[in-house]
């Protein structure tokens, strides 16, 4: 909106606001914005939240140290995602059409986790949504964005080709162009493998925020280094120079996502004040599904969902932990691998305090995160 008027209506006559065409500064002040978005506002949230009884609630088989925070305000989410739509809306160029499906995608996966934590918290019911319930609508939201992309791709503006880590030429491309001159009639199906992949990173990405999300600040401080990196090989893939010097896909038009995730990482800081431990607003699945569907979202729009392991290594783990120990009691009779699932819940068991394992995550985080810049390089 800004990007609009200032730069695209008023630069003729004004020439200082030639500032506004730089993605660098745009994304600073889409940061700003958000940060001081959630700081402002989250009290009133977390005022709200307590006024309508919307509480977390803790189940009794967790950790018993946790049973404390029931009750604290959960649905913070909402506040995250106020503070993310804002600033790009306001920051960045609405015409680029890979903005309004980052924004699309934080809505679907964002109104997914609003549903389950209604149903769970103000409908009282010790279950939100059911499993299948859930997956299908995450299925139906990864699919629409899929099928975007392939629009894209249609009119050029797009490539459905992967970049592999570590290599150099190899860039496998998703979609079966064979198929159409063979068998004319199922054309459509051209799309399937694409659409099935995004699916497939969509929901692993959303669920593995949303298995992270248990201790005060630990997920979100994952998302801000997440975010973080994502806005640096964002802005790479859609810069001439920096694309071809590191051998990246060239996009330009992606390069306008970066002001998107700006926006998340100070949305994210802004949410992290007030969910620091000890947390005063949990973030429930309305949160943790729109960053995971986020986070997702951009991995895919900058062809870089193989490198997404490494961006959001921290979230992987968690993930991977819960399907091991699942699977071990399952296939061996009741028996587990860790002392509880998911990863964060076993360090706590052992007896490490709640902060000590938020900051070694983090940190953890943040190794994954520059392993998965340095890749650029190793090629």
């Amino acid at each position: 909106m800004l990007y609009w008027l200032l730069y695209e209506k008023l630069f003729p006559f004004f020439h200082p606001f030639r500032i506004f065409r730089y993605l660098t500064f745009r994304t600073a002040f889409a940061s700003l914005t958000a940060l001081l978005i959630a700081l402002f506002i989250g009290p009133w949230v977390i005022q709200k939240l307590r006024e309508f009884q919307i509480g977390q609630f803790i189940r009794e088989d967790g950790p018993q140290s946790h049973l404390k925070k029931s009750g604290t305000p959960t649905m913070g989410g909402v506040l995250i995602g106020i503070a993310i739509l804002l600033p790009t809306v306001l920051w960045s160029d609405l015409s680029n059409p890979f903005v309004w499906i980052a924004v699309f995608s934080t809505l679907a996966f964002g109104a997914i986790g609003f549903a389950d934590d209604y149903i769970k918290v103000v409908k009282r019911r010790s279950l939100g949504l059911t499993a299948r319930a859930k997956l299908l609508f995450q299925g139906l939201a990864g699919a629409s964005v899929a099928i975007a992309l392939v629009v894209l791709q249609q009119f050029r503006l797009f490539s459905t080709q992967l970049t592999v880590p570590f290599v150099k030429t190899w860039h496998p491309n998703l979609l079966w162009h064979w198929w159409p001159s063979t068998v004319p009639h199922l054309g459509f199906l051209v799309f399937v493998p694409f659409v099935a992949f995004v699916i497939f990173v969509l929901m692993g990405s959303t669920n593995a925020v949303n298995l992270t999300d248990g201790l005060d600040g630990l997920a979100i401080g994952c998302t801000i280094i997440a975010a973080g990196a994502l806005a640096a090989l964002t802005y790479v893939s859609g810069n001439v120079v920096f694309s071809d010097y590191l051998e990246l896909q060239h996009m330009p038009m992606v390069g306008e996502v970066t002001v998107f995730c700006g926006a998340m990482v100070g949305a994210s800081i802004g949410f992290l004040w007030y969910n620091a431990h000890p947390a005063e607003i949990f973030m429930g699945d309305v949160g943790s599904l729109a960053l995971g569907g986020a986070i997702g979202t951009v991995a895919i729009i900058i062809r870089q969902e193989l490198l997404l392991p490494f961006i959001g290594g921290i979230f992987i783990l968690e993930a991977v932990s819960v399907i091991l120990q699942v699977g071990s009691y399952k296939l061996r009779n009741g028996k587990r691998i860790f002392r509880m699932a998911p990863l964060h819940h076993h360090f706590e068991q052992l007896g490490w305090s709640e902060s000590k394992v938020i900051v070694r995550f983090w940190i953890g985080a943040l190794v994954f995160a520059l392993f998965a810049l340095t890749t650029l390089k190793l090629r």
